[in-house]
């Protein structure tokens, strides 16, 4: 029982896709794997549209998979609530995302990037036609014509 339990963690964190904070390491992982970054604008603890594109969208086990194989995964959070602050490090580093990638400050933005940190794509918000797949197919293509 306790083998079966390790294997079944072991595969739920190897198949779940990981978001990372640090936008210059993750721009390094990139081009190693050359692999794109997706860069996640969210308010995780106000923002409506957000948490519903992360349980939706990127919960998704289409999404995860993809990601997992194609995706360098970063969010810049913006919390409101005192008890879900991040460090005074994080925020700077969050906000100069948001000078650069954010400037209206869209929540949700969701932007594709070559590992260079140009951008490729943006999603404004979380349309209500979107799917895991759908998405996901968007992605693909993108990938296909930035090579």
């Amino acid at each position: 029982m306790k083998l079966l339990l390790i294997t079944l963690f072991s595969f739920f964190v190897a198949t779940t896709a990981n978001w990372q904070l640090n936008f210059e390491q993750a721009k390094h992982e990139a081009s190693q794997s050359h692999k794109l970054i997706l860069l996640n604008f969210s308010g995780s603890d106000w923002c409506g549209p957000c948490i519903k594109l992360k349980k939706d969208i990127f919960g998704s086990d289409v999404f995860q998979a993809f990601a997992n194989e194609h995706l360098i995964l970063v969010r810049a959070d913006f919390p409101r609530l005192s008890k879900n602050q991040l460090d005074a490090k994080q925020t700077a580093h969050n906000e100069a995302l948001a000078e650069k990638y954010n400037q209206q400050g869209k929540f949700p933005l969701t932007v594709l990037l070559d590992a260079n940190g140009k951008v490729l794509k943006e999603w404004d918000g979380y349309p209500q036609s979107l799917t895991p797949s759908s998405f996901v197919e968007s992605i693909q293509a993108l990938a296909a014509s930035s090579k």
